[in-house]
């Protein structure tokens, strides 16, 4: 039995030029803030809880992107499906478990940083 496929969704927050790169410290890694879907939640609704969550910022959607589809960690088929993002309001980032840390780099350098080439490929929209 083929394993079930993992949705979940994410944002190219952009503020001023520059946009939002995160740390997570589980993987050691640096990517666009994103997570799974919760039960009965839309896409455009995780993308947005998912960024304040990981940042602290309330955006809202401005144009879908790109989606990326691979295989995760434990080999599962995952999709995510990204939006561009403005920020609403800049709230107070609060590292935790999850993400260490935040960043607003300008894409270029934003570029350099995240781990996987799929966030490159997002960030190059941007450059």
């Amino acid at each position: 039995m083929p394993a079930e496929e993992v949705r979940a969704a994410g944002g190219l927050v952009v503020r001023d030029g520059t946009v939002a790169v995160v740390h997570r410290p589980k993987y050691d890694d640096w990517s666009l803030p994103k997570g799974k879907l919760d039960p009965g939640e839309s896409w455009e609704e995780a993308a947005v809880r998912e960024v304040e969550e990981e940042t602290g910022v309330r955006a809202r959607i401005v144009a879908e992107l790109e989606p990326a589809h691979y295989r995760d960690r434990k080999g599962r088929p995952k999709t995510v499906r990204w939006y561009r993002m403005e920020v609403e309001h800049a709230g107070a980032f609060e590292p935790d478990a999850e993400v260490d840390e935040l960043r607003w780099l300008a894409p270029a350098d934003a570029r350099g940083l995240v781990s996987y080439d799929h966030d490159r490929a997002l960030l190059g929209t941007l450059v």
